[in-house]
């Protein structure tokens, strides 16, 4: 295993830090911090955790990362993304097992990192990722709709179908001064100026006006002081970790899944960062960061973190420039907590909840037109995706969605894949190896090899040794071959042990430098024997009138 170079991004962008950049990432990061700020009390209350906890996630996992992150610009936190799965480990397990359960992914995503496998976001491709990403937004949404109503329910169940009989059963006992309050809240947010938003966050304003607005006319709406007691004053405390044996083993399922997606959330922050800065981020160094602030985390009460997208967007076009405005993001709201957290007792539920319903209609990506723009496979597979998510949980969701996109990539790869009988009417495309002004002589067959040749195109093989059994000589060009695996290795060398038994001869000509030291390794040139391997078509060709002339077989 290559080794990790451990290289923090502050590290390198300190070395040319001045007083300008650090005007700009301080205002950056007090600007993202006003918008963390209703978030982070907002996904922690969804997920059915104290609104501090969300607090002290931000304050920590946004130190932290910002500290030892691979992303210059990403900020991270809290999201949306985690609201469905921690609210399942909750009503499962328990709060204390969601803390155990924090801690074993961040573990898990240290390993990730030592293991260099930043660059797993390429395997999840796009439609799947939008899939479960829109199913996600459906089940914030309709976990929110209790306080939105301001309905008469203890507590929202896990399960897709069992909320939405909930709802269905109790719609109708609605409270409609909640209702004005929170919908108005949701209106003010999605129709807030965006040359405003820069500035003053429209979750920001909508949360102040709600809160002031319920306090001056004393409404009797439930807030977090009538829910939870309001938010404690001063720093977190620190707690041990309980470790349950008896559980240890189910936990690893929901870790590994909030380890994934906090991998995949993280990695597709600091893409969206790279491509608004230019910048180029460590993944691996990321994925490092991510874990060890995973693993702090719960020693304070927090939950789960990853990069924020809309966190990292705001800090971006405010100009921050350095992980200091991730920092700074972290010690504003610490600030907070120190100073104003006993005002955070006002805030009504009902603007927590709008709120988290649009972020959920904008982390969806609700343009059913790009449906038709993919093919019908990839559409297929967002489709399931996001369906399993609904109705199912993302674990599901993502390992069949994987599975169902693997399966369409191989087919592709084999469809692509072709074996092509060489004739002298072929257009010459690079003079060693096209046909073109060569002769093939009698008792001779070459074909050309185009695509991959592995486990699901090898049938392409097996079909040319009954294809002409009068020829004595098979040429197999390789110049085109992409992509060699052990499968198609396997099939060559069958196909020579077949010729062979037959008294026939297979030339291989043509191979790039991958592949012919695949040949190498796997013995097949040993095997075929070194006058059967040749750097192109002409030299092939000439060796295929040698064997014809001599009337033997070559090895």
């Amino acid at each position: 295993m290559a080794t990790v170079r451990f290289h923090p991004a502050l590290l390198h962008t300190l070395r040319r830090y001045d007083k300008a950049t650090l005007r700009q990432d301080l205002m950056a990061g007090i600007t993202v911090g006003i918008v963390a700020l209703p978030l982070a009390m907002a996904f922690a209350i969804a997920s059915g955790v104290p609104p501090q906890a969300g607090i002290f996630t931000a304050v920590i996992a946004g130190f932290l990362t910002s500290l030892l992150g691979g992303s210059k610009t990403s900020v991270s936190g809290p999201t949306g993304a985690f609201i469905v799965i921690i609210y399942g480990i909750v009503v499962k397990y328990g709060i204390a097992n969601l803390i155990i359960c924090t801690f074993m992914a961040g573990v898990m995503l240290v390993l990730m990192g030592l293991l260099r496998l930043g660059q797993v976001i390429k395997f999840f491709p796009m439609p799947l990722i939008t899939g479960f990403t829109n199913g996600i937004a459906v089940l914030i949404l309709l976990t929110q709709l209790k306080d939105f109503f301001g309905l008469p329910i203890g507590s929202m169940p896990s399960g897709f179908f069992a909320v939405v009989d909930l709802l269905r059963h109790t719609i109708n006992q609605l409270d409609p001064l909640t209702l004005a309050v929170s919908a108005a809240s949701l209106l003010l947010i999605l129709l807030w100026p965006k040359s405003l938003n820069q500035k003053l966050p429209g979750p920001f304003v909508a949360l102040v006006l709600a809160t002031l607005t319920v306090s001056l006319f004393s409404l009797p709406l439930a807030t977090i002081g009538s829910k939870f007691g309001g938010i404690p004053q001063g720093l977190p405390e620190l707690h041990g970790l309980a470790f349950d044996p008896e559980h240890l083993s189910d936990l690893l399922a929901p870790a590994f899944t909030i380890a994934l997606l906090g991998a995949i959330e993280s990695l597709l922050c600091a893409v969206v960062a790279d491509n608004l800065t230019g910048d180029k981020h460590d993944a691996n160094q990321e994925l490092i960061a991510q874990g060890i602030a995973n693993m702090v985390v719960p020693f304070f009460g927090g939950i789960p973190a990853t990069g924020a997208i809309a966190r990292t967007a705001t800090n971006i076009n405010n100009g921050g420039k350095t992980p200091v405005s991730g920092i700074v993001h972290a010690l504003f709201l610490l600030l907070v907590i120190l100073i104003a957290a006993p005002l955070a007792a006002y805030i009504p539920l009902a603007v927590l909840a709008a709120i988290l319903i649009a972020v959920a209609i904008k982390m969806g990506d609700w343009d059913i037109r790009k449906a038709a723009q993919f093919p019908k496979r990839d559409t297929l597979v967002l489709v399931v995706t996001f369906a399993l998510t609904v109705i199912f949980d993302l674990t599901i969701a993502v390992q069949i969605g994987l599975m169902m996109a693997a399966v369409f990539f191989i087919q592709r790869m084999a469809g692509s894949t072709s074996v092509q009988e060489l004739k002298a009417e072929h257009q010459q495309l690079y003079e060693r190896h096209s046909i073109a002004g060569k002769h093939i002589p009698d008792g001779c067959i070459a074909y050309r090899i185009e695509g991959a040749l592995f486990f699901g195109a090898t049938d392409r093989i097996e079909a040319i040794a009954n294809a002409h059994p009068e020829a004595r000589v098979i040429i197999l060009q390789l110049h085109r071959l992409v992509m060699l695996d052990t499968t198609g290795l396997l099939a060559l060398s069958a196909l020579n042990r077949h010729l062979k038994a037959q008294g026939r001869t297979l030339i291989l000509c043509g191979a790039g430098t991958e592949v012919m030291q695949m040949l190498k390794q796997a013995r097949l040139a040993r095997e075929m024997g070194n006058r059967n391997i040749q750097p192109d078509l002409t030299t092939a060709l000439q060796h295929a009138e040698e064997v014809l002339t001599a009337g033997v077989v070559w090895a």
